[in-house]
């Protein structure tokens, strides 16, 4: 009876670690595909398989979260600061925000969200969204670009998203560096370390 147990205590600790193997090595190999483009805020293409060779840090949001998003977003804020001191922001990495409401968010609506977090047009902070003449499509991209880093979203029927709460660094050629968490367990700190590393 003993050993029965040793083995089932055996096979739930391989069960386990082959888990967590798993979903480390789906991470570190997650790349954005390169057939995903989107709009920007300024209504210009942005081909992933053709943007600059650059670190990305890359944020999931939609205009109208109450909490989370808007948190995030003002948290970057100070982290892009602290990287334009040390003469990396634009130069060797650069910000991506995606919404996951493009239907709400169109160019428009992002650039007066550009304008209420103080986001210069420099083209170092690309919002994307989807072209609202391909809008089917472009969302279905997004939920692809989403699910490349295992970003799960959803819309409940209230208009108020249900969705992962990461942003996630990316190299030069758009494969996954490290996530962090979103909103007040953002640590910019963290993040700039980081930053500064892989520069």
């Amino acid at each position: 009876m003993k050993r029965i147990y040793i083995i089932s205590t055996l096979i739930v600790i391989i069960g386990i670690s082959a888990g967590i193997s798993f979903f480390i090595i789906r991470d570190v190999t997650a790349k954005i595909p390169e057939n995903i483009t989107l709009v920007t805020s300024n209504e210009e293409v942005y081909d992933f398989a053709s943007s600059e060779k650059k670190l990305k840090l890359v944020e999931f949001i939609y205009t109208h979260c109450p909490d989370i998003c808007p948190t995030t977003t003002q948290r970057m804020n100070m982290l892009k600061s602290d990287l334009e001191q040390e003469g990396v922001y634009g130069e060797k990495i650069q910000f991506l925000t995606v919404t996951i409401d493009p239907y709400r968010d169109t160019t428009d609506v992002l650039r007066k969200y550009m304008n209420t977090f103080d986001i210069e047009n420099d083209g170092n902070w690309i919002l994307l969204t989807a072209d609202p003449n391909n809008l089917k499509q472009d969302q279905y991209e997004i939920g692809e670009l989403a699910n490349t880093f295992q970003f799960q979203y959803r819309d409940p029927g209230d208009g108020f998203y249900v969705h992962s709460t990461f942003v996630y660094l990316l190299d030069e050629n758009n494969k996954f560096i490290k996530k962090y968490p979103m909103g007040e367990d953002f640590n910019k700190n963290d993040v700039f370390k980081k930053i500064m590393k892989e520069i």
